[in-house]
């Protein structure tokens, strides 16, 4: 019953939880909440311990044992791989002496990408999952507690129990009525036209084409291929990457498996290895743009891989929206369009947390008028971005 009291439990992985029971308060259509893309991360070594991402989800269980809420939910020894950028306020807990790390965080890890972060089978169930989670961190003895891009629901249940809200901007396409490529440029302003035309002119005239495969489509060789690209990124930055190897060849590979890969070859070589990948997930109506990696700099090459391709996938999918991730305002000029996301913050002492909801209140306004002057700009015929988000 939704009115009897529901225990609260913390967990040190998802395989303690029934998938069935986890992904029962979970959208189907989002795949990075779903049970197997979680269980994965912990199987193959890209959370734990020993990454700095302790897995410590919250479940709420009735009296039967049946879970009736659900959160994933991390000690973070750092603040890397969140994309809600916090280090200032780490500084600033530094300058009065206090502990910022360990802190806890409810979140999709390297992943922002908004959705459910607040499993719950009934809106009480929810709130009384937010108590429980505040009630743990503030027994914790930890400085902070976060929960990272919200969908709109589980950002205004949060604020209603107290949390401290933060927006930001990302940048997302959506379909508008077009049924291909071409009529999403039709729908562009003269000038953006003819940039996308020339930035996918000079990819062509290097001789690369692309394909689309499905994860479960891929040999097992060909994984060990994009790997290396997509580690090659991270290389780059002087930093290892998120991802193992083991986690792409298990949930990579599973059938059904969203992931959707994008591959860029060299037209000209004779081996049949990508020279470009970008890795993708898709759910219900969405393609999530998450990762990519080159082993050759050719001009255009990121701009078609990680956008146009997607766009493509979209319409050969019937998908209608593309999240492409992070980064920022060069996507408004291809079409992406800004939208809200939101996330939301505890912080125990006094001081810090007077400041940072001082800071927070001028940032929301900050953002909400950044979000107006982008929308203003367009790249969409005589009109203005859309408003959704």
């Amino acid at each position: 019953m939704d009115d009897a009291p529901l225990r609260p439990r913390q967990v040190a992985g998802l395989g303690e939880i029934p998938e069935a029971q986890w992904d029962a308060l979970f959208p189907a259509d989002y795949p990075f909440t779903r049970h197997a893309f979680l269980k994965a991360l912990e199987d193959h070594g890209c959370v734990g311990a020993d990454t700095g991402w302790e897995p410590c989800h919250l479940v709420l269980e009735d009296g039967s044992g049946a879970l009736a809420a659900a959160m994933p939910l991390y000690r973070k020894h750092h603040s890397y791989g969140e994309f809600v950028f916090d280090f200032g306020w780490a500084r600033a807990a530094q300058q009065l002496h206090l502990p910022y790390y360990p802190k806890l965080v409810c979140a999709i890890p390297f992943t922002p990408a908004a959705g459910p972060r607040l499993g719950a089978r009934s809106a009480a169930a929810r709130a009384a999952l937010l108590r429980a989670v505040t009630e743990r961190w503030a027994q914790s003895g930890l400085g902070s507690a976060h929960a990272l891009f919200l969908d709109e629901r589980d950002a205004e249940a949060a604020g209603a129990a107290g949390w401290l809200a933060r927006h930001d901007v990302q940048f997302h396409w959506t379909r508008r009525g077009a049924a291909s490529f071409a009529e999403f440029l039709s729908q562009l302003s003269h000038d953006k036209r003819k940039k996308i035309r020339r930035e996918r002119r000079h990819v062509a005239e290097a001789g690369i084409r692309f394909e689309w495969r499905r994860g479960d489509e891929l040999p097992e060789a060909q994984w060990a291929r994009v790997f290396a690209l997509y580690a090659g990124t991270y290389e780059e930055r002087g930093q290892p990457p998120y991802l193992t190897p083991a986690f792409f060849l298990d949930y990579g590979r599973r059938p059904g498996t969203p992931l959707r890969l994008i591959l860029g070859f060299d037209g000209a070589a004779s081996s049949a290895e990508p020279m470009a990948v970008a890795l993708t997930l898709a759910g219900g109506d969405t393609l999530y743009g998450r990762h990519w990696g080159c082993a050759e700099q050719y001009r255009g090459l990121h701009f078609e891989t990680c956008y146009y391709q997607g766009i493509e996938l979209c319409f050969a999918e019937g998908l209608s929206r593309f999240d492409a991730g992070t980064q920022g305002p060069h996507k408004l000029a291809r079409g992406f369009e800004p939208v809200l996301t939101r996330s939301a913050h505890r912080l125990a002492d006094a001081r810090l947390a007077e400041a940072v909801a001082s800071f927070l209140a001028g940032e929301r306004a900050a953002v909400a008028r950044r979000r107006a002057m982008l929308a203003r700009h367009s790249a969409y015929r005589h009109e203005g971005a859309s408003q959704n988000g």
